[in-house]
């Protein structure tokens, strides 16, 4: 599929996910509380087959997902990640009785999982990870701490990070699949700009045995490095739907909001800033399709295209919402406002899943590789 172009079958289906989300999925929304898992969003994101298509689809359809659902319902949207987030991992590393103890649950929104890799002293750096598998004989003990994890402390099951080899930086990682209920498996919500569930985990000799480990012992890092590369230009796709919902509000405002004898949109700033506005979420589009579309046919190039999808899209959308707020004026600044949901949704994207500054890293250092390589 050109990464420029959808099929008439897409396009029909973005149309319905739009409808879903503003019809049946924004009034669960509104019902929920900040900051918490909203479980009722989540069942019926598995009642409608939403959940299931995250383990039958590749990064196109996750695209298509999150962009059309941040257009309607950003708590859907963030609701449908988490899940894909917290569970890739196992549809993909898992084994058979991990796979069906836990996908099941999960697709049809009964039970809720997270991705546990960021510690309070290893968010960019995640390879700095010190959170401790140590060996007891009949497997390992984790004692640590977790924080800025997605669903925490909520979920019903980790993807968690431990590090069960010293000094060995990525190398010593080993992923685990920890169930909420283990033995000295704490945690707390953190209060965010953002609205979304976010907390951290504390581990106190949590048990874990070799029928816990994700893929193989020692290279849990490639693990979370999967994982982040499918998922990043579907974090683009979330900030591309919230862009384009803050240009279509200021489309609409702009055309209808008298000023000086006329509509602001005959001010001839006001014009090219709308301009600027879509010419940024379309180029930020198709970047994020582009990227999505090589992770699907398995071009040799996928960490670099993920990550600058992801850096343009989520900065895209930072500097869009900005603009559609101060072409509102101070309406879009009261509690409620469309902007001003969307103002306090937007800033996170250029942090989790990897940085601003991260993705630039990632992208300088494979175009130096590639030079290298006469590429």
């Amino acid at each position: 599929m050109p990464a420029f172009s959808l099929e008439p079958e897409q396009t029909a289906w973005c149309a319905e996910l739009r409808a879903l989300a503003a019809d049946r999925l924004r009034p669960l929304a509104d019902q929920g509380e900040p900051g918490r898992v909203n479980r009722s969003l989540v069942a019926e994101l598995g009642r409608l087959g939403l959940l299931a298509r995250l383990f039958t689809s590749g990064a196109v359809d996750l695209c298509l997902m999150r962009e059309s659902l941040a257009y309607a319902c950003t708590e859907a949207e963030t609701a449908l990640a988490l899940q894909g987030l917290g569970a890739h991992p196992v549809h993909v590393h898992g084994t058979p009785a991990q796979r069906a103890r836990w996908l099941p649950r999960v697709a049809d929104g009964s039970a809720v999982a997270a991705f546990a890799l960021s510690e309070p002293d290893a968010g960019s750096d995640a390879a700095a990870l010190s959170l401790a598998a140590e060996p007891d004989g009949r497997g390992w003990r984790l004692t640590g701490e977790k924080c800025w994890i997605s669903n925490a402390p909520e979920a019903d099951v980790y993807t968690v990070f431990a590090r069960t080899a010293a000094g060995t930086g990525a190398r010593g990682v080993t992923a685990f699949l920890v169930p909420a209920d283990r033995p000295g498996l704490t945690g707390s919500a953190l209060d965010l700009l953002a609205p979304h569930p976010v907390g951290a985990l504390r581990f106190d000799a949590v048990p874990v045995t070799a029928d816990d480990v994700l893929g193989a012992p020692d290279r849990g890092f490639r693990v979370a490095l999967g994982t982040l590369t499918l998922f990043r230009p579907s974090v683009g796709a979330f900030a591309v739907g919230m862009a384009q919902a803050a240009l279509d509000a200021t489309l609409a405002h702009t055309a209808r909001r008298d000023a000086f004898g006329g509509k602001l949109r005959d001010l001839q700033t006001v014009a090219h800033q709308v301009a600027e506005m879509a010419l940024r979420t379309e180029a930020a589009r198709l970047m994020v399709y582009a990227a999505a579309t090589a992770h699907d046919t398995g071009a040799p190039d996928v960490p670099r295209r993920s990550a600058m999808a992801k850096l343009l899209a989520t900065e895209t959308a930072q500097y869009v919402v900005d603009a559609a707020v101060q072409l509102h004026g101070a309406r879009a600044l009261r509690r409620g406002h469309l902007l001003e949901h969307l103002y306090r949704e937007v800033r996170a994207p250029r942090i989790y899943e990897g940085a601003s500054e991260v993705q630039r890293g990632i992208i300088a250092k494979d175009l130096y590789a590639g030079a290298e390589a006469g590429r």
